[in-house]
């Protein structure tokens, strides 16, 4: 399962091809009530047990983000690689204010002095003395804003806190121009599954030497199967919001269009023996050999299910022409 290797865009660090999202393992968190950013409660052991799961079968790269359950995520993460972290490359991000003891969300601070705070909670969380990728989270960030703390980050690097950083952007504008810029920058977070191709942006990531790393690879969850039967989400779930950029969701339950765009491609998704997640991976993998997908979990399962993908590979070509064709329509 293991086979599958990547590297990090132009950083050199060698990473499994499929990354663990470690998003949803962060808990429940909001804003004043109104507003859930989490996933949903969770098993901090079941957390664990999956994470070692995932390492035991091939998994090198987690990805997470200091305000994911307001820090949970980071320590639930740190803990359970503690006595391995040489072997692991982990990824968090910066951006987004919040309270660890009420687990409240708070605004975004692109200020470099909230980059450093940010980063120190962040390790200590970790229990680390280095971060492989800090990616800036703030996506709509002006990239002059976005450019005016790259000399911070550089900084960080030299000193040997951070190896590389990146940006969690959906702009390819945004991401071309602060990879241009900015040396050290080395891979790009964007939305991406076979159901909403970029196009763009993965050509920006393959000319400028950037790791294009997969968000949503599974479209929050559709491309697992388990929501045709029209079950909805906890009321604590971020997939319940009303959010402009949820789309795969409709007041907590999947949104028919899309499940029936699922539909036309189970078929060719599902041959070989694939699951139609592994599936859906196996077309990221086949889209460009700059994408690393990190699928979610929660669940000792769920991270086998997904690590499985890797003894499948790639789409056939085949197979990928197939897929195109289908959804053709849809795009």
């Amino acid at each position: 399962m293991a086979a599958m290797r990547r590297i990090l865009g132009r950083s050199g660090i060698e990473v499994s091809g499929l990354g663990m999202g470690c998003w949803a393992i962060g808990g429940p968190y909001g804003n004043s009530g109104t507003e859930q950013f989490g996933w949903g409660e969770v098993d901090d052991e079941e957390s664990t047990r999956a994470l070692h799961r995932a390492f035991d079968l091939g998994v090198t790269f987690y990805d997470t983000a200091s305000s994911y359950g307001a820090g949970h995520s980071e320590k639930v993460l740190g803990a359970a690689f503690r006595d391995r972290r040489d072997e692991v490359v982990i990824a968090s991000k910066w951006g987004y204010t919040f309270d660890e003891q009420t687990r409240g969300a708070g605004g975004s601070d692109s200020s470099t002095a909230y980059l450093r705070s940010c980063l120190e909670g962040s390790l200590r969380r970790l229990g680390t003395d280095y971060v492989d990728l800090y990616q800036l989270h703030i996506g709509d960030l002006p990239v002059a804003e976005a450019l005016d703390l790259a000399g911070t980050l550089e900084e960080l690097v030299a000193a040997g806190t951070l190896r590389a950083y990146g940006w969690s952007t959906d702009d390819p504008a945004k991401a071309e121009a602060f990879a241009a810029q900015a040396p050290h920058c080395t891979a790009i977070q964007h939305d991406v599954s076979v159901l909403r191709d970029t196009p763009v942006m993965i050509a920006v990531c393959e000319a400028s030497g950037q790791a294009s790393i997969n968000r949503g690879p599974l479209a929050m969850g559709l491309l697992s199967g388990k929501y045709h039967d029209r079950r909805q989400v906890a009321g604590n779930d971020v997939r319940r919001m009303d959010y402009a950029w949820m789309t795969y969701f409709k007041d907590g339950a999947g949104s028919p269009e899309w499940l029936a765009a699922i539909d036309g491609i189970r078929d060719v998704l599902t041959g070989g023996g694939r699951t139609l997640a592994q599936g859906a991976l196996a077309w990221l993998w086949a889209r460009s050999p700059a994408t690393i997908p990190i699928p979610g979990f929660r669940t000792v399962a769920q991270v086998e299910e997904n690590a499985g993908a890797l003894a499948h590979g790639p789409l056939a070509p085949e197979e990928f022409a197939q897929v195109e064709k289908l959804l053709a329509a849809t795009r």
